[in-house]
């Protein structure tokens, strides 16, 4: 599917009516949730954002930097609210001066990590190529924490509700050196064969079903997207147990389903001046495996259409 393809199926998508698509029948660990009156209820509800690129600095086209701290705390109020179980952030969370300064990075991370951190529940964050282009993974990691996550590690994976939460790093070159100050080009990004193979394991072991957060594109081809992206492709439609993938990265959003996988891309807070240019969502995920968006300011709304999974019960010995 070319990009105008993949563009105007994700606005179709919108348009759908609310109610939501059954995708198969998953089973859950630990049973479904019931809401009021004996509906099913979301198994899971999280929120997630997209390219912050929070900097003190003017401007540029029609990334209004200063403002992403503003954006960035409504969504945080809004899932305060909406009690959600989880937020994301899915790359790209600072930004920097040019030319760079890396004390002024560290301190535009320090003050919009601070903002991030007043949402009352666990947060997470997905590494994307400005997060390191004046600073190390290290420095990132060492002032964006992952909510129980130990030690610094760039990809790791989380359980919420049965579902298993897998975020990538694809942030290395192509002869596998990781991004970081002096060496950043965002338009070489790779998933590392040893990373691929965590991957795997990790879908192996997953006792229910999976859903994998990255910052740059897994569905297409060209400098937006995983050079190696059909081998972790692979690995996904493999394991059988792939919900959903959320991407960042392109501000512009989109959606695609390749093999039965839907590949969600969230707008960019970044794009837009005023809070009615925000963007941020929340995911529910209901136990007939069927998984909603709702978007926020200019977010889009949409059931993702899967192909269906077989059930997933507990895995031998």
């Amino acid at each position: 599917m070319s990009d105008g393809d993949s563009r105007r199926a994700f606005l179709q998508k919108t348009s759908l009516a609310a109610g939501a698509l059954v995708v198969g029948h998953l089973s859950f660990p630990g049973g479904s949730a019931r809401a009021a009156g004996g509906r099913e209820g979301p198994v899971l509800r999280f929120g997630m954002v997209s390219d912050v690129h929070y900097a003190d600095s003017d401007p540029g086209g029609e990334r209004f930097y200063r403002q992403s701290d503003r954006k960035l705390s409504e969504c945080v109020e809004v899932m305060n609210r909406e009690k959600v179980d989880f937020v994301i952030e899915l790359g790209d969370f600072e930004d920097q001066d040019t030319p760079p300064v890396p004390a002024r990075t560290l301190g535009y991370l320090r003050h919009i990590e601070a903002v991030f951190a007043k949402f009352t529940g666990p947060r997470y964050h997905v590494l994307g190529n400005h997060d390191t282009d004046s600073i190390s993974k290290e420095e990132f990691l060492s002032l964006a924490l992952n909510s129980g996550i130990p030690g610094r590690s760039t990809y790791y994976a989380f359980e919420s509700a049965g579902i298993r939460c897998i975020v990538l790093d694809a942030c290395f070159r192509s002869d596998g050196s990781p991004y970081g100050r002096g060496n950043n080009a965002w338009e070489d990004s790779n998933i590392p064969q040893s990373e691929l193979v965590w991957l795997k394991e990790q879908l192996d072991s997953a006792r229910g079903p999976a859903i994998v957060f990255v910052h740059q594109q897994l569905d297409g081809q060209g400098a937006y997207n995983v050079r190696n992206a059909s081998e972790v492709r692979k690995v996904l439609r493999d394991s059988g147990k792939v919900l959903a993938v959320f991407q960042g990265h392109r501000h512009e959003g989109s959606y695609n389903v390749l093999e039965g996988i839907p590949y969600y891309t969230l707008q960019g807070l970044i794009e837009g001046g005023g809070l009615e240019n925000n963007s941020y969502a929340i995911v529910e995920v209901r136990s007939g495996s069927r998984v909603t968006v709702r978007g926020f300011r200019r977010a889009m709304s949409l059931e993702l259409w899967q192909a269906p999974l077989p059930a997933l019960g507990r895995p031998a010995g």
